[in-house]
């Protein structure tokens, strides 16, 4: 049995008339850079998410980017960061000139540990980028407690976090905005790039509007300096289709996890990933913890099992953030994960019969069998 670690096509094949379609809508209109349906998908992601504004970009990195840029942080300012993330969260600090400071994870749900980010406040600090790793959301009441005490902004990383929850509310609701990211393998994935940002504050809003599309709300009236980092109207149209089924396709993805759940619970070498209470876990990954992780990802490569590892260097330790002077053994709870975490397949169109191949291979690999 061959099993990918992702299944775009079988995605595709379910929905095909609707998205060629909404392509060949697009392309009658020629509606190529913002527009008509641009404006369509922001009303329709923002009423998903229980926002009441949505700027749709580029990318989840320039989402990020922009949400910090418009709230005004620049040089000489610090962000809290963890450091158990893709380095985009990092960089889009970097690209606003602020410096990241690198945050440990808490021990057992993976995401940024609140007690780090209250050690790390200085006088400097201006913000802090929670995200909801793997799809689940970050302690968001702790964080949003500290940040309120310390009078710092909070920007949410949702770039794994599409209708995720936590405490009855989204994730993407509880800071300044919530960034989004819509690359092809995300629960909500585009046929290319593209992120958002996700807001209440009309304010914020328009400037991140203007800031994305060279500084304008009105063409060629420029209030800022700003960037190019519209969203093309192909990849919201493909968007809107997919984001009616994106429920359905969570729902999935949460069945699929508690398969995983049920078929590895006795394998002792197994750690399986924690939901924590009031959090609605949207699975945009299921990552286990595991002893001599490489090898038995390359057996499970010869198995016809794809898997991937989310994420093998820390933040901290990346060679781009050297000049920030952090040693191995900093942030250990992060550094220790690199070097056990598997992120195995959990797509909505895998079925029970692939995870139960799965999982006897990783019983195989330990020389057990779960009962």
């Amino acid at each position: 049995m061959r099993i990918p670690f992702l299944d775009l096509a079988a995605q595709y094949a379910e929905i095909k008339d609707r998205i060629d379609d909404a392509i060949k809508a697009v392309i009658e209109q020629s509606a190529f850079s913002g527009g008509p349906f641009v404006r369509v998908f922001e009303e329709n992601f923002a009423s998903a998410h229980g926002a009441q504004y949505c700027v749709g970009v580029n990318s989840g990195t320039s989402a990020l980017h922009l949400a910090m840029w418009a709230s005004g942080i620049g040089d000489g300012d610090e962000v809290i960061v963890p450091a158990n993330t893709f380095i985009a969260t990092a960089e889009a600090v970097s690209l606003t000139g602020a410096t990241p400071v690198f945050v440990d994870c808490e021990p057992d749900y993976y995401n940024v540990d609140p007690e780090g980010i209250e050690r790390a406040i200085t006088e400097r600090t201006r913000a802090l980028i929670a995200v909801h790793l793997y799809g689940q959301p970050a302690q968001m009441d702790r964080i949003s407690d500290i940040a309120k005490r310390r009078d710092i902004l909070v920007i949410e990383d949702c770039a794994q976090a599409h209708l995720a929850e936590y405490m009855g509310r989204h994730a993407g609701s509880f800071g300044v905005c919530g960034c989004f990211s819509f690359y092809p393998g995300k629960n909500l994935g585009a046929y290319g790039e593209g992120g958002a940002v996700v807001l209440n504050d009309e304010e914020l809003y328009m400037r991140i509007a203007a800031l994305r599309d060279h500084g304008s709300m009105k063409k060629y009236f420029h209030t800022y300096v700003g960037h190019n980092y519209r969203m093309d109207g192909l990849q919201a149209a493909i968007l809107d289709v997919k984001l009616k089924c994106l429920r359905e396709w969570t729902d999935k993805r949460r069945h699929n996890a508690a398969l995983y759940r049920k078929y590895l619970r006795n394998i002792e070498e197994v750690i399986l990933p924690r939901e924590m209470p009031l959090a609605k876990h949207v699975y945009h990954l299921f990552v286990i913890r595991v002893c001599r992780r490489d090898e038995l990802a390359e057996y499970l490569e010869r198995s016809g099992i794809s898997t991937g590892i989310h994420y093998p260097v820390p933040c901290h330790l990346q060679l781009a953030y050297g000049f920030l002077n952090y040693v191995k053994g900093s942030l250990p709870i992060s550094e220790k994960f690199a070097g056990e975490v598997l992120s195995l397949p959990v797509y909505p169109e895998l079925g029970e019969e692939a995870i139960k191949f799965a999982c006897d291979k990783i019983a195989d690999f330990y020389g057990s069998r779960n009962a």
